[in-house]
């Protein structure tokens, strides 16, 4: 098999993704991408996040269900911490300085008290799309796999939702995620930009910004359930993980 081959059939079927990017597996980029881990996995580098968790924001929120989306970066480059969600970590990991912050909005903007974890899960599994623009990293190396054609996958996951979906909620943090989202209609989404949440930052106007709550007005008034921003308990995510 093919290493593109095997990436694709990380993709799980039946949750509309597929049939739109099915033809990103056969382009000439996303060849040289899967050959480009293949060579680092025998090397034996380490990559994360996992292989199995690799298309984790596309399979935990099928297109048709997507309401908002949240745009990162690249994953988590530490031990135990990406598994394919931006922004989120793992169960029983501790929760990382960025997510720290938007927990401490959540709370400002809606009265919801910081979790005891950092597993976004359940919002995926509500309709958020939990996207990263490059989807792998090596460990330790921040950034290792920017450039390598991840940004044209996830540009085109962009355009499909801008295109298939109707009033989504795109939330743009900081700089990278404000440009890679210029290609969203704002005639037919509501774009909500600010700081990126880092403690660099979030004092800019990341606090106060009230993304969250503007998210689920904007929802109810296009007829759509808003999200639960309150996370279940450690327990329960470790349960549903």
């Amino acid at each position: 098999m093919q290493p593109v081959e095997a990436l694709a059939q990380e993709l799980k079927p039946g949750l509309g993704w597929e049939r739109w990017l099915a033809d990103e597996f056969r382009q000439p980029y996303m060849h040289h991408l899967a050959e480009f881990l293949a060579a680092e996995a025998r090397a034996g580098k380490t990559l994360f996040p996992s292989k199995s968790q690799l298309f984790n924001a596309l399979n935990s929120t099928p297109l048709d269900k997507v309401k908002v989306v949240i745009l990162g970066q690249d994953p988590y480059h530490g031990a135990g911490q990406a598994h394919g969600l931006c922004f989120s970590v793992a169960p029983g990991v501790p929760t990382p300085p960025s997510l720290t912050n938007i927990f401490k909005e959540i709370q400002q903007d809606l009265n919801i008290a910081p979790p005891g974890h950092g597993c976004l899960q359940s919002w995926a599994e509500q309709g958020v799309l939990l996207l990263n623009a490059v989807l792998t990293v090596e460990r330790g190396k921040a950034g290792a796999h920017q450039g390598k054609g991840w940004e044209v996958f996830t540009d085109r996951v962009i355009e499909l939702v801008n295109q298939h979906r109707q009033g989504v909620v795109f939330l743009l943090w900081g700089s990278y995620a404000k440009k890679k989202g210029q290609i969203i209609d704002r005639d037919r989404h509501l774009v909500l930009e600010g700081p990126h949440p880092s403690p660099l930052s979030a004092y800019r106007g990341f606090f106060g910004c009230q993304h969250f709550s503007r998210a689920n007005q904007w929802l109810l008034e296009n007829h759509q359930s808003p999200i639960e921003w309150a996370l279940a308990s450690p327990q329960q995510e470790l349960l549903d993980f």
